[in-house]
């Protein structure tokens, strides 16, 4: 009982809602206009989002607090060159890959010297400011002898040059660690790439070379010349390359990804535009028909214009409050039109169902009963899913901050439906009640005056008058509509017809299997290439990188905070025994087989060991560099200790580079806190790895725990309960097969994916929630006739925002951007599979499930009751009709 009363008297609210809208249409409809025309105009304090960590990288992490404790140990800008990572390199720096276009050995005579050519002509790069002209020397990263710190791949092309111009013989590069004229060992495997080699780990050639420069970035303008000199950096490459045409060169700055980024904003804009007039010209088809009188071209247009209002406005507060645009607000127009499409459709199919002969207040009060308590519960779910993912809990900062954004463009998309729609339906009601042309406001003559009129003419004045038609032809007015007489009259016995169920249940069959197939095979994606445009420098530089450099890791830090028993045989072989399996480049290992080489003991006494390490291995030149991987100090007695080190490792990888660091991430991080020894593992690449699967799945988790909560409780508010249980496990099965397909169509598991699947359950609530109840509400007849009375009344309205919006997102599959192909996958298989959902699954699944028709049926209120004469037969001659009234 009070699910009834609580549903009659929202409905009851909602008609009064409508009523006093249809009294006040003026007011209704400029409104919405002068709110987005005055927030609007904050678009002058238009800020885009510049940092890429701060929206992709997991926002507590313990990546973040490892790299703040190595950053106190050994300061990271000083690392960059030992520490490295392919795209996330902290600070400022330019980086190029140098190919041949026929696989040639870039380490022969010719390509050695355009390389070093190319090397001389980057550290000639000036930058002009006033006053003073900046090269590489005075914004170079500088080592501990004040020279500035250049790739040791520089040094074996100059030693191999040398040796060439002196025809020795006994030069040679070893792979992945070579050394130096100066005895010093290097790790080379990120800066030689596609490496064929001899015995004993000998380069034979090298497909690919990789250089990298290194800037400082430590004041503002520091920081402005070296951003300039990356742009600097890059022409000058590409001018290279013009008068070196054998050779392919794939420059990347630190401000590269940055750019590529954002550049999908800029790529998009003419897509969305022609986006934009597709989905304007086909709404306005949609809601035309034959009869000018009863056709709503204005309707349709009007109902875009009231979502662009509603984006503009959210637009506007998004501004004023300070927030900063990125390329994922692209989605935020997309769910606005699909919420707001089917919202206007909605209204649009209740007023063809009122009576003509009503008056126009009556007629939208009418309409806001029919259709916006629907609309107002899955605006609802809107709120609470998108709101849940723009809580603290989400720890993608894009995540949520597109969320909190689509709340708000949600929220006033939902207004301005209410208020703006209405009051344009109230209008063309007018229009229509006095039989005035639906596009030209002009009063359309009667019939017999029409006849005198050249055929074009009776052509766009065709209408039907209320006046020559009988009261059971006066509710089929609308029947000429092209979408109503399809269904109507074809569609709805076809899918309900016996012959048909089994091939649905059939296909409904294989749609979960290949869905399971996929959600079998789901990845999550932390790539950050996938978040920008195509054919830019970051996929470029990306896919070379990945092509000749993904035989091994970027190399890892290996940080021992604490001061241990170096000297001591059984910590030795623990620290060897941690880093097994990685190639090390460690000033531990090369301090153990010195004292080998000196055939000294490596189980030496403290003092001893402290000694040798200051005064004889760290004071030879092959080992000088390893002392700032070593942090002594001073105790009261004057004895020195080493109360922190680091090694780097690199470990050997297949094509899975990135999935296989996240393993191996994992695997030390588990090593770490079982271990005797206490140490932290570190790279730049970890802070955007670190729980990025359980932070990017985090959002859509929530959203559905949300979601299952908000139906459950409020199957205590709604008519029937069984309408939340139907719609739970239709949202289900929407779900589960978006993530399967999405899989299978190479869309990963990444920030711009969950931010879809979130949308898809309000998708598919906003599709399939008005069917399941108009299917659970019904009384009488039976099962197969409810279905078609739920898809006559609202399968219209459903076809044509499904249109409308496939329509939409088709110019986004043209955008030459990854963000905007996932943006267009997940999107495209939502709105394809809800479809579906509405017109093959359900229509198929509610003729075989409760509630039971035939049972209400039996159960007639005393009200109802009909009076029939009955006839009683005497005998077999006569007949008499007697005076007894039975009630049936």
């Amino acid at each position: 009982m009070l699910r009834q009363v609580l549903h009659r008297g929202l409905r009851t609210s909602f008609s009064r809602l409508g009523h006093f809208v249809a009294s006040h249409p003026v007011f209704f409809a400029s409104a919405p206009v002068l709110i987005s025309i005055l927030l609007g105009a904050s678009f002058s304090r238009y800020h885009i989002e510049e940092s890429v960590e701060s929206l992709l990288a997991p926002k507590h992490s313990l990546a973040k607090i490892e790299r703040n404790l190595v950053n106190s140990l050994f300061p990271v800008n000083r690392s960059k060159h030992r520490l490295y990572s392919d795209l996330q390199t902290p600070g400022r720096y330019g980086r190029v890959i140098i190919t041949s276009f026929r696989k040639a050995n870039m380490l022969d005579q010719h390509h050695t010297e355009l390389i070093l050519k190319l090397h001389s002509a980057v550290t000639r790069i000036q930058v002009q400011r006033p006053g003073f002209n900046y090269t590489f020397a005075h914004i170079c990263i500088l080592n501990n002898d004040k020279t500035c710190i250049v790739d040791d791949i520089v040094h074996v092309l100059e030693e191999l040059k040398t040796a060439r111009s002196s025809n020795r013989t006994n030069f040679a590069i070893t792979y992945p660690i070579t050394h130096l004229k100066d005895g010093r060992e290097v790790y080379n495997g990120h800066q030689l790439g596609g490496v064929t080699v001899h015995s004993k780990d000998r380069v034979k050639s090298a497909e690919a070379i990789q250089l990298t420069y290194y800037l400082q970035a430590i004041n503002s303008l520091n920081d402005m010349v070296a951003e300039k000199w990356e742009s600097i950096f890059c022409n000058t490459v590409e001018l290279f390359q013009k008068s070196n045409r054998k050779v392919k060169m794939y420059p990347f700055t630190s401000s590269s990804l940055k750019e590529d980024f954002q550049k999908t904003s800029r790529v998009s804009e003419r897509y969305l535009i022609t986006s934009l007039v597709l989905v304007v010209s086909l709404a306005i088809l949609c809601c035309s028909m034959q009869d000018c009188v009863r056709s709503k071209p204005w309707l349709g247009l009007l109902g875009l214009l009231t979502i662009s209002l509603a984006t503009l406005t959210a637009a506007g507060i998004i501004n004023l409050t300070g927030g900063k645009y990125n390329s994922t607000f692209l989605g935020i127009p997309f769910i606005m039109l699909g919420h707001g499409l089917y919202g206007t459709f909605e209204m649009l199919s209740s007023w063809r169902k009122t009576r003509e002969d009503q008056h126009v207040k009556e007629r939208t009060a009418a309409v806001f009963a029919d259709s916006m308590l629907s609309f107002s519960l899955t605006t609802a779910m809107y709120l609470v899913t998108f709101g849940i993912g723009a809580s603290p809990f989400t720890n993608i900062e894009a995540a949520r901050i597109f969320c909190c954004n689509s709340c708000i463009a949600i929220f006033f998309n939902y207004l301005y439906v209410l208020s703006f729609y209405g009051s344009s339906l109230v209008f063309t009601g007018y229009i229509e009640n006095n039989y005035q042309h639906s596009i030209f406001c002009r009063k359309v003559p009667k019939p017999e005056v029409l006849q005198e009129k050249p055929a074009w003419y009776r052509f766009l004045l065709t209408a039907k008058f209320s006046e020559d038609t009988t009261d059971s032809e006066e509710t089929n007015t609308y029947e000429s509509h092209l979408l109503v007489c399809f269904l109507k009259r074809y569609y709805c016995d076809w899918i309900t017809n016996t012959y048909v169920k089994p091939f649905v249940v059939l296909f409904y069959l294989v749609y979960i299997s290949f869905a399971l197939m996929g959600y079998l095979q789901v990845n999550e994606g932390s790539d950050l290439s996938n978040i920008v445009a195509t054919a830019t420098r970051t996929i470029e530089y990306t896919t070379a990188q990945q092509k000749y450099f993904s035989n091994y890791s970027p190399v890892i830090g290996f940080y021992i905070y604490e001061s241990i028993e170096y000297w001591n045989t059984s910590v030795q072989e623990d620290v060897l025994e941690y880093t097994k399996g990685f190639v090390r480049i460690s000033w531990f290992e090369s301090y153990l087989n010195y004292l080998r080489k000196l055939n000294i003991s490596t189980g030496l006494p403290k003092k001893n060991f402290t000694d040798m390490l200051r005064n004889s291995f760290l004071k030879a030149p092959q080992f000088a560099h390893f002392s700032e991987d070593i942090i002594f100090s001073k105790k009261y007695n004057n004895e020195v200790d080493v109360v922190a080190s680091r090694m780097f490792l690199v470990a050997k990888t297949m094509e899975t580079k990135r999935e296989e660091l996240y393993d191996l991430l994992e695997t030390l991080r588990k090593l770490s806190l079982t271990s005797k020894v206490k140490f932290i593992v570190f790279n730049p690449s970890f802070v955007y790895m670190d729980r990025y699967a359980s932070s990017v799945g985090a959002p859509l988790q929530n959203s559905c725990i949300s979601a299952l909560f908000l139906l459950f409780f409020s199957a205590f508010l709604v008519a029937d309960s069984l309408i939340n249980v139907w719609l739970t496990l239709t949202v289900a099965s929407v779900e589960f097969g978006v993530i399967g397909f999405m899989t299978l169509w190479k869309v990963e598991l990444d920030c711009i994916s969950v931010l879809c699947l979130i949308y898809g359950i309000n998708y598919t609530i906003d599709n399939c929630a008005p069917l399941l109840s108009t299917f659970v509400l019904g009384k009488d007849f039976t099962r197969t006739k409810w279905v078609k009375n739920a898809l006559e009344i609202h399968g219209v309205a459903i076809l044509q925002s499904y249109l409308c919006y496939i329509v939409g997102l088709i110019p986004l599959a043209a955008v030459p951007s990854n963000l905007t192909r996932t943006l267009f996958r997940c999107l495209f298989l939502i709105a394809l599979v809800t479809f579906f959902h509405c017109f093959a699954i359900l229509p198929v699944i509610l003729t075989f499930v409760p509630p039971s028709k035939k049972k209400r049926k039996e159960k007639k209120n005393p009200e109802n009751r009909e009076e029939i004469e009955c006839v009683e037969m005497v005998d077999m001659d006569s007949t008499r009709v007697v005076d007894q009234i039975t009630t049936v």
